[in-house]
C-alpha cells in the first residue's frame, strides 16, 4: 500500500461518527469524503489490505475519509445498542458536520463520493444547506437512485416484501433493523431511518417525512459542483440506470452519466456492489475518476 490507515472520531455530543482515514505517504492532493448506503458501512470503500476505491485514491495521493453513519460500522453507539436516528437527523446534522470538519481540517474543497442511498441523503443535505456546495470540489455517486421504478419478481421480494414490510416489522421487534443477524445486509440500521426511506423508494414526492421540507425545490437552488453518476450494467434493481437518470433529473440535471458494462467499453458487466469491489475496476472507471479529479484539483 502507498497509504497509511487510521481511525478517528467526530464527536457530535450524543454519539460519535467513525472515520477511517486513508493517508497517502506523499503529500495529499485533496480531501475526499466517502458516504456509504443503506445496510452497509464505510467498508464498501476500503479494506485493511488496501483494496477498494478509497484505498485506490489514497494510493494516488488523495486524503480519504470513509465515514460510518451514526449507529453503523465503528460509530458509537451502534444501532444494536439502542441508538436511534431518523433520516432527517442524518441529512440536517451528520453530513453537514462531516463536510465542515474535513473542510476545516484541510482548508480545501472536499470531494464527496457516495454509494447508493448515501448519494440521496447527500443531495438532500445540500438542498437543506446549499451553502455547503461551495465547500465541495465535486460530487460523485455510484448506483444512486431515490425511487425504484423497476417492476419485477426481484423487486417484489427484495423491496415490496423485505424492505417495505419485513424490515419495519423486525425494527419494531428488535428496536432496530438487525440486517446482519438475518443476513440481509452488511450492517444494521436504526428503525426510524428504515421507515423514512420507504415512501421515497415507492415513488413518493421528494420531501421530508417529518417537516415536509421540499427537497426537489431545494435541489434547484443549489449551485452544484461538477457531478458524476455511475450506473452498472447488471444493476437491475437497487441502482437501475433508468432510476439513476431520473434522480439526476430531479437533483443535478447537468451531471455526467456513465454506464459501466462491456457494451460501453469496460472490462466487466458490473452490478450494485461490484462497481466498487471488482478487481478490474482499477483499470477502468477508477482510473477515469482519478484522472477527472486530478484535473478538477489543478
Amino acid at each position: 500500500m502507498k497509504h497509511q490507515q487510521s481511525s478517528l472520531y467526530l464527536d457530535l455530543k450524543q454519539y460519535q461518527l467513525h472515520l477511517r482515514r486513508l493517508m497517502p505517504i506523499q503529500h495529499g492532493i485533496a480531501p475526499v469524503l466517502m458516504l456509504h448506503g443503506a445496510i452497509e458501512n464505510g467498508r464498501i470503500f476500503y479494506s485493511h489490505s488496501g483494496k477498494g476505491l478509497g484505498c485506490y485514491l489514497a494510493d494516488n495521493g488523495f486524503v480519504v475519509y470513509c465515514a460510518d453513519f451514526a449507529g453503523r460500522g465503528a460509530s458509537k453507539p451502534s444501532a444494536s445498542e439502542g441508538f436511534s436516528q431518523s433520516q432527517q437527523q442524518m441529512i440536517c446534522h451528520d453530513i453537514p458536520a462531516l463536510i465542515e470538519h474535513i473542510y476545516q481540517q484541510h482548508q480545501q474543497k472536499v470531494i464527496l463520493i457516495a454509494h447508493s442511498w448515501g448519494g440521496v441523503v447527500a443531495a438532500a443535505s445540500l438542498a437543506r444547506a446549499p451553502q455547503l456546495a461551495a465547500k465541495l470540489a465535486a460530487k460523485v455517486c455510484f448506483g444512486t437512485k431515490r425511487v425504484i421504478s423497476v417492476q419485477s419478481l426481484e423487486r417484489k421480494l427484495k423491496i415490496n416484501l423485505l424492505w417495505n414490510k419485513i424490515a419495519p416489522w423486525l425494527s419494531q421487534r428488535y428496536g432496530y433493523f438487525p440486517a446482519r443477524k438475518w443476513r440481509l445486509g452488511a450492517d444494521d440500521e436504526p428503525s426510524p431511518f428504515v421507515q423514512d426511506t420507504v415512501p421515497w423508494i415507492q415513488g413518493g414526492v421528494f420531501e421530508d417525512p417529518d417537516d415536509k421540507f421540499d427537497y426537489a425545490h431545494g435541489c434547484k437552488m443549489v449551485q452544484w459542483p461538477p457531478v458524476w453518476h455511475f450506473a452498472a450494467q447488471n444493476d437491475h434493481l437497487l441502482g437501475h440506470p433508468r432510476d439513476i437518470q431520473a434522480f439526476i433529473a430531479e437533483t443535478a440535471p447537468e451531471a455526467r452519466f456513465t454506464l459501466l458494462g462491456k457494451k460501453t467499453g469496460y472490462l466487466h458487466d458490473y452490478d450494485h456492489i461490484s462497481m466498487l469491489t471488482h478487481p478490474t475496476a482499477v483499470n477502468g472507471h477508477f482510473s477515469e475518476l482519478r484522472d477527472w479529479l486530478f484535473k478538477l484539483c489543478q
